[in-house]
């Protein structure tokens, strides 16, 4: 994930790069503010329980979870059975033996098929915080400070 973002900034900045440092930082502090407006604004409309991409990775996991044998062993505690495979779900401590549910902070297909069978409509209570409305917002609350003008900055000998 992390050289995706590189590439995408790097593609962004490509005729910036023939410019000195000084002007080519500028560019960059202007592309990153201007994104930063973007997504603060698309965050601050953002009324779902969820961001966007964050329901469609629910709604990926429910259609996943359709063919799964769910096993109760206790009130928290589920074996998921897919194809050959059995995976051991705790709600209580929102984990899953394949590591995507505590990894992700989102219901993964095995915890969505417990979720299913227990008749669990609202996921949303099972995924982290940070997928929610206001911690986006609040990742975007911090603006991009201007520079002044060149012709107007004090150099130092």
């Amino acid at each position: 994930m992390t050289s995706n973002i590189a590439e995408c900034i790097n593609g962004c900045l490509v005729d910036a790069r023939r410019l000195t440092i000084i002007d080519f930082l500028e560019e960059a502090r202007l592309l990153f503010g201007s994104w930063n407006y973007k997504n603060r604004e698309i965050a601050s409309y953002t009324k779902d329980t969820l961001g966007r991409r964050f329901e469609e990775v629910l709604i990926v996991n429910a259609s996943k979870s359709s063919n799964m044998k769910v096993v109760p062993l206790s009130e928290y505690i589920f074996s998921v059975y897919q194809a050959e495979r059995r995976y051991i779900v705790c709600l209580e401590r929102k984990i899953c033996t394949r590591g995507r549910f505590q990894y992700d902070e989102i219901p993964c297909e095995h915890a969505i098929a417990v979720l299913k069978h227990k008749n669990v409509t609202d996921m949303h209570p099972y995924c982290s915080d940070y997928y929610k409305p206001d911690a986006l917002e609040k990742s975007y609350e911090v603006a991009m400070v201007p520079m002044p003008d060149k012709e107007d900055w004090t150099v130092l000998d």
